[in-house]
């Protein structure tokens, strides 16, 4: 008889050591003095003009570049131009300074210079006299992202602006000028803490739809009256339950990631990885209430108790389960139980481990050759041995794909059941352990051979068993991606 653990709080690091810190500074209607008339000197004053700053750019001779912006002008503030090089009281009363040095002892006087001016200094790409550094920028104003690598890549700094770019939908700019508009308004208006945030991740929700606040919004009075019932609902309380997926953070539906920012209690499972807890919100408590075969775990009914009472408190209660929520997740009876204690609860899809191993092999477990159906498959009951309800015969039919989820201590009486209800031996069979994760493992041979390819590959971790004809090709595959350097883990492939 196992013991029962109680749920445990676990405390997020609340900041892991910063290698600079990201500040942002205001320089609307500000001297800003660039020494240098090169491209990169252009690019400067233009990302200095466009805060807002009065910038003047000494050189006595200019680029191509330079010419167009001073012609053109940038699209705040204002350039002009000194045609000679600069001095040291050229820095006196200057809220910033840059220079594109020719030379380290240039670099090194006019960072000595503004030093002794007071003023914020920069030389381009000479990190040693920087008293601070550009990063890449995702511009949503009011909503400014900045990027750094601290100088150690910037091309990887501009491949992380690209991805979040991706993300930040065009519009986010006149939600966040919207936002600034009726804050006043939603402060008097909204009751303080849990009413006010209802109403800002409601407000969140629309932003991130990429359609145009004017389009939804109408008069900023109404549109905030529409959203007031947040407050209410934050004093109900809810459950959300959510996939995390088989591992890896980067499998995460984006709503999932945003239901994790707006929790306040995240309830999560042993499976959940620490880097899908990093994308929650910090401010939430963490609990875990793992639940693992043969292991000491939570009961179901606490898990069930500790939601309604959580939830019966207006809190945001966050069910985080690997995988999908609905396969294997003991789900149903969650929801059922918020369901007769009037509990709000919705669900969040996530990517369930016998898809994430499809995609690993790139095998399609319904490929119209080999199969027309694929099942999934508890391969332990309630008791921890091998269910006896299971249609052995229905899952030996040679079409049909079969994952076998918690299936690894059982691994040798599955394909024994599978053998005698007529499956032959040369089935091929895939095993993955911690699919997607740093110690992903898998193996690849025939039905026959499950069990010694269990005891070689191990059970301690989570395992999933594939069987069918789909995985024929997938040690093929698998070496083909090792050899690509895309395979995190060791590849066993039964003689």
């Amino acid at each position: 008889m196992r013991d029962i653990r109680k749920p445990v709080e676990r405390r997020p690091v609340r900041l892991e050591p910063l290698s600079v810190l990201p500040v942002f500074c205001t320089l609307e209607g500000k001297p800003v003095l660039v020494a240098g008339g090169t491209e990169a000197a252009a690019w400067k004053a233009e990302l200095l003009a466009a805060s807002g700053a009065m910038v003047s750019v000494f050189a006595e001779d200019v680029s191509e570049e330079m010419q167009d912006l001073l012609r053109d002008g940038a699209a705040s503030g204002e350039i002009m131009r000194i045609g000679r090089d600069w001095s040291a009281a050229d820095l006196d009363g200057m809220a910033f300074a840059i220079c594109d040095a020719g030379s380290d002892e240039e670099a090194a006087r006019f960072h000595a210079a503004a030093r002794a001016a007071g003023v914020i200094v920069n030389v381009i790409d000479k990190p040693d006299y920087c008293q601070v550094q550009f990063g890449s920028i995702v511009n949503r104003s009011p909503v400014v992202v900045g990027i750094s690598t601290s100088g150690a890549a910037p091309i990887l700094g501009q491949a992380v602006r690209r991805r979040i770019e991706t993300v930040l939908p065009r519009a986010l700019t006149a939600w966040a000028a919207l936002a600034e508009r009726v804050r006043d308004e939603v402060m008097a208006r909204c009751t303080p803490g849990a009413g006010r945030r209802a109403f800002w991740e409601r407000f969140v929700d629309f932003a991130f739809t990429g359609a145009e606040p004017d389009r939804m919004s109408g008069n900023a009075s109404g549109f905030i009256s529409r959203l007031i019932g947040a407050d209410k609902e934050a004093r109900q309380g809810k459950v959300t339950l959510v996939g995390a997926g088989p591992g890896a953070a980067d499998l995460m539906t984006v709503k999932a990631v945003r239901v994790l920012q707006s929790a306040d209690v995240i309830l999560f499972d042993d499976l959940v990885s620490d880097e899908v807890l990093e994308l929650a919100r910090r401010e939430a408590k963490r609990m875990l209430v793992g639940k693992r075969g043969g292991r000491d775990s939570c009961r179901q009914e606490d898990i069930n108790a500790l939601m309604v009472k959580l939830a019966g408190q207006g809190k945001h209660v966050v069910r985080l389960k690997s995988g999908d929520p609905m396969v294997f997740g003991r789900a149903g009876e969650e929801i059922a139980e918020l369901e007769d204690a009037g509990i709000p609860v919705t669900v969040v899809p996530g990517v369930t481990a016998g898809v994430a191993m499809a995609s690993a092999f790139a095998t399609s477990l319904t490929h119209r050759d080999r199969a027309q159906s694929v099942r999934f498959v508890t391969g332990h009951s309630r008791d921890g041995g091998l269910p006896e309800t299971l249609d052995w015969k229905g899952l030996a039919d040679p079409a049909t794909t079969t994952l076998f989820y918690m299936g690894g201590r059982m691994g040798g009486r599955i394909s024994s059941r599978l053998l005698d209800a007529g499956l032959p031996g040369e089935t091929p069979v895939a095993v993955a352990r911690d699919i997607s994760r740093s110690g992903e493992r898998f193996w690849f041979g025939t039905l026959s051979a499950l069990g010694d390819g269990i005891d070689e590959i191990g059970f301690d971790r989570p395992v999933l068993i594939g069987v069918g004809a789909v995985f024929a090709d997938a040690a093929a595959r698998a070496a083909v991606v090792r050899e690509s350097g895309g395979e995190r883990g060791p590849v066993r492939i039964s003689a």
